[in-house]
């Protein structure tokens, strides 16, 4: 990748025998700060840096004819099966954990989303407009420049794959703002998301597509917490990320993927 979007790795070893492992990676204390400390969110103009990192990276793999072949895998029909047999059963796990905390309405609405899922995968299976996604792009996994440059990194990769960009875009701001402020930002950094897609090569992908997997990534954020549950994850990580997941479907007419 092109230097500047992570930070460099010098050596990377594991050993098969006694599964030691180590990396060596670039020391950023100095010139580089993670925006805030958890949950307060960063300024405007630190979501920016943050968006114009992100962009960059998947323009650097939109479509690239590496993708699947060298970096990372397609998945199949098979594979697929099996993770959303995997989620049918966490989810039904999760909801009787939960009890009446999670509602009939709720309930109702997983329901509809996991009959929905094979239709849905159809922009997946399409593999077109397609990147290298990072899988966890909370304002939290980036490290931004002291000096205020556009020298943002992204680290903790261990859920990278081949998917829809917006899912990123998804999981940072419907997942984890809640809705004031996800009104008023989410349009002006979708816009500035796009135009540096733009900027750096993306062709044949305009705003509206962008609006359109971006909503459909929304919907399909509601597997976010109860994924986090089947890990162990503790409830102050996804409880409120089901409310603020559930109010940025409403907002942004998601449920119409469903019908």
């Amino acid at each position: 990748m092109s230097k500047g979007l992570v930070p460099r790795c010098f050596e990377a070893h594991w050993d098969s025998d006694t599964n030691a492992w180590h990396l060596l990676l670039e020391d950023l204390t100095d010139t580089h700060v993670v925006a805030t400390t958890w949950p307060l969110p960063p300024t405007t103009e630190q979501c920016e840096q943050i968006l114009r990192a992100l962009a960059r990276l998947h323009a650097e793999w939109w479509d690239h004819p590496r993708l699947g072949v060298s970096v990372g895998a397609w998945l199949d029909a098979d594979s697929i099966d099996q993770h959303l047999q995997r989620f049918t059963d966490r989810f039904r796990n999760f909801a009787d954990r939960l009890g009446d905390r999670l509602s009939r309405e709720r309930r109702d609405l997983y329901e509809q989303f996991i009959d929905a899922a094979p239709r849905l995968l159809a922009r997946y299976h399409s593999h077109q407009n397609m990147s290298v996604v990072h899988g966890d792009a909370h304002v939290w996994n980036y490290l931004l420049p002291r000096d205020g440059g556009d020298d943002a990194r992204l680290f903790d990769w261990d859920a990278w794959r081949i998917g829809v960009a917006s899912g990123d875009l998804a999981y940072m701001m419907a997942t984890h703002w809640y809705p004031d402020r996800r009104r008023r930002m989410e349009r002006p950094l979708l816009d500035h998301y796009h135009a540096t897609l733009v900027a750096h090569g993306v062709r044949g992908y305009d705003r509206r597509a962008l609006a359109d997997d971006y909503r459909l990534s929304v919907l399909w954020q509601i597997m976010t917490p109860v994924w986090q549950s089947a890990i162990g994850l503790p409830p102050v990580i996804w409880w409120s990320h089901i409310e603020r997941i559930m109010l940025a479907i409403d907002d942004l007419g998601c449920r119409e993927w469903l019908t």
